[in-house]
C-alpha cells in the first residue's frame, strides 16, 4: 500500500509540475505577445485601435491574475505533496536521503517564476500605455 501512495504524490508532483510550467509559458508568451500587439497600435491615435488596445489589457491582467493564482495553489500543492512524502520516508526509516533544505529551493523557485511573470505583465502593461503618452 505504501508503494501505491508513494506513486500517487510523486504522479500529483508530476501533473502539479507540468501545471506549473503551462501557466509560466502562457503568460509570458501572452506577455510578450500583447507587449507587441499592443505597442504595435498604440501609437495610431485611431480609436478602434485604442479599443484593441485596452481590451488586450483586459486580458493580460486576467490571464496573469490567474497564473499568479495558479503558481500559488501550485505551490501550496507541492509544499503538502513533499510534507507527505517526507512523512512517509520518516515512517519508513528512510527519510535521511531526502534534503529538506530543497523544501526552501522550490520555494525560491516558486517565486522566480512568480517574479518573471509579474515582470514580463508590467512590461507589457507599461510600455504601450507610454507610446500611446507620447
Amino acid at each position: 500500500m505504501i508503494e501505491r501512495i508513494h506513486e500517487h504524490i510523486v504522479s500529483e508532483l508530476t501533473a502539479n509540475a507540468r501545471t506549473d510550467t503551462v501557466f509560466v509559458l502562457t503568460a509570458i508568451f501572452l506577455n510578450l505577445l500583447t507587449l507587441g500587439i499592443n505597442s504595435g497600435i498604440a501609437g495610431s491615435g485611431d480609436s478602434t485601435a485604442t479599443v484593441i488596445m485596452f481590451t488586450f489589457v483586459s486580458l493580460l491582467i486576467v490571464v496573469n491574475l490567474v497564473a499568479e493564482m495558479g503558481l500559488i495553489r501550485g505551490r501550496q500543492m507541492r509544499t503538502k505533496l513533499l510534507n507527505g512524502l517526507l512523512a512517509m520516508y520518516k515512517d519508513q526509516g528512510v527519510d535521511g536521503y531526502y534534503d529538506v533544505s530543497l523544501l526552501g529551493d522550490y520555494q525560491t523557485r516558486y517565486n522566480l517564476f512568480m517574479i518573471a511573470v509579474l515582470v514580463t505583465g508590467l512590461v507589457a502593461l507599461v510600455v504601450p500605455f507610454i507610446l500611446w503618452a507620447m
